[in-house]
């Protein structure tokens, strides 16, 4: 059994010593084995697997950190860090080919039948590349965890139309989940060309089919246990992170509630007593196509999966307390 006093001791030197390399990743991977409930071992592993160019291991890290305690400022002030380093690598030609402004334009002036086979195929390809990455295989982990599992967080031809100018993605089997969801929007009629990722809840009524009632009592209680994670431990995180990443809340039938600041959207979210009557409430990453860094991020596939893979880890937190209760 290894000496968790040792490894913590040597750890802390070189980390005293400004040391985050190879040495020190391999201390903190031992320490992490040995005791996997220290936040501040997966917080030093982050740093290691950051000085090291390790992006995808970094931020599995640091949601691991922030997972152990929400208040951990090093980690988020990390996660920011990452985000910045992971968006400035370079993309690679074999996926760079992303969303155009030919593509909003089909779908917002299209019928949604015709949108769905021009815009369809590179929501596909998103999905499938975000099925590689190392957030997705951790959510479907965690998913298991807690209930019938999946092998991908999503499956082919899991997009689906939301009707004029709006294709929209969640999780395989998060329909009556909180859903990892992905959202593209027209201008027409949305009066944005955007795209969103984040964590959304489909709470609408009306029999559709026959789990309706016992699926919109599942979401209800899971939308509640949301709204306690928010006012008990992670307040404070979502609103860093929403004014650090462009987040917006989105409800209904509206577009995403831009005139709302973070503060005030996380307060709404914790006191909204109409879920249900509202159908819909999201809160994510926006990304929009009138502002030039956005548009060049949906225009390069591997920099939009980056991108949300990124946002995947800093609401997987969130997410993992709210799906465990």
């Amino acid at each position: 059994m290894p000496d968790i006093v040792a490894l913590e001791q040597r750890a802390v030197e070189l980390a005293r010593q400004g040391n985050f390399g190879t040495d020190a990743l391999t201390v903190n991977v031992e320490l992490a084995n040995a005791a996997p409930r220290n936040h501040g071992v997966w917080t030093r592993l982050a740093r290691c697997h950051i000085e090291l160019g390790q992006f995808d291991e970094a931020i599995a890290a640091l949601g691991t950190a922030l997972e152990l305690n929400s208040a951990n400022s090093i980690a988020r002030n990390l996660q920011a860090d990452v985000t910045r380093r992971r968006a400035a690598r370079p993309v690679t030609s074999a996926a760079a080919s992303g969303f155009t402004p030919q593509d909003f334009y089909a779908l917002g002036r299209l019928a949604p039948t015709d949108a769905m086979a021009i815009v369809g195929p590179k929501v596909e390809t998103l999905l499938l590349s975000l099925n590689e990455q190392r957030m997705a295989k951790r959510i479907v982990e965690a998913r298991g965890r807690v209930g019938p599992g999946a092998a991908k967080l999503f499956h082919r031809n899991s997009y689906h139309s939301g009707g004029a100018g709006h294709i929209y993605a969640y999780q395989h089997g998060g329909r009556w989940e909180p859903q990892f969801n992905l959202g593209v929007f027209s201008e027409n009629p949305w009066r944005v060309n955007a795209m969103r990722v984040g964590l959304g809840f489909n709470l609408s009524s009306g029999p559709r089919d026959g789990e309706r009632s016992e699926g919109q009592e599942q979401i209800a209680e899971s939308f509640e246990r949301f709204q306690s994670a928010l006012s008990l431990a992670w307040r404070g995180h979502l609103v860093e992170w929403m004014s650090a990443s462009a987040g917006f809340i989105q409800y209904g039938e509206r577009g995403p509630s831009t005139d709302l600041l973070p503060k005030a959207a996380v307060e709404w979210l914790i006191n909204c007593r109409n879920s249900a009557g509202l159908g819909w409430v999201f809160v994510g990453r926006w990304l929009f196509m009138d502002k030039p860094d956005d548009a060049q991020t949906i225009g390069e596939m591997g920099r939009l999966v980056a991108d949300i893979d990124d946002t995947f880890a800093a609401l997987f937190p969130l997410w993992v307390a709210t799906t465990s209760g």
